[in-house]
């Protein structure tokens, strides 16, 4: 089985040190590359070609959100993490919007990155919850969207899993809530994703939140 290649893109030579010495202590992952810069991040990305970039949002230089946009058009087969201590509501929407496949704090446990570093290979969206539940918070304050329009492809079950989706639970933890099989809602998120026309998780979630899926869920 080959290890999941990953590269760190950090303007502390301590910190990339520190990821590259958990990383490679695991056997299913390993450091390919590091870079100091988003410019230096998009040399290396072009010649490795990683599975993820993990990046910090706040760096000099070129900013982490152009990198990410190129990233994401030039290489769709590499998903990149933000992972970052400056927890900012804007650049979450920003980076989400460029591509990021994940929004990870760097007051994470050890173990819960590297959770997060496998889920994003499985092409699972990673937010961290603070910051989740904050942007749903001013998406619902300042986006108001007409819900009944943006779900009117969607089955009730359908719909059902969605919510799930945006709350940010993986398959197998919505298939405990709505008494499915992983495989069934593994269809249900691909048929949803088809109806919408997004092409991944981690859009599918905003888009829920952005037109409000939980008021539509309970709407009478």
């Amino acid at each position: 089985m080959s290890k999941i290649r990953v590269i760190l893109v950090d303007d502390h030579t301590i910190v990339r040190f520190g990821l590259m010495t958990l990383i490679n202590d695991q056997t299913d992952m390993e450091v390919v590359g590091e870079a100091g810069t988003a410019l230096d991040a998009l040399r290396q990305v072009d010649e490795l070609h990683p599975d993820v970039v993990l990046m910090d949002i706040r760096m000099p230089g070129e900013g982490a959100i152009e990198a990410i946009e190129r990233i994401s058009q030039d290489h769709p087969d590499t998903r990149v993490a933000i992972l970052t201590s400056y927890a900012n509501d804007n650049l979450l929407i920003k980076a989400i919007r460029a591509g990021a496949a994940g929004y990870i704090l760097k007051q994470v446990r050890n173990e819960e990155l590297l959770q997060a570093i496998r889920a994003i290979v499985r092409n699972e969206a990673v937010l961290d919850p603070v910051t989740t539940a904050r942007l749903l918070q001013r998406v619902r304050e300042t986006e108001r969207m007409v819900e009944t329009d943006a779900f009117r492809s969607l089955s009730d079950r359908e719909i059902e899993v969605l919510a799930e989706v945006a709350r940010g639970k993986s398959n197998a933890q919505i298939g405990v809530a709505l008494n499915l099989s992983e495989k069934t809602v593994r269809n249900y998120v691909s048929t949803i994703l088809e109806k919408l026309r997004l092409t991944n998780r981690i859009e599918l979630a905003t888009f829920a939140v952005e037109h409000h899926i939980i008021d539509h869920l309970y709407k009478e």
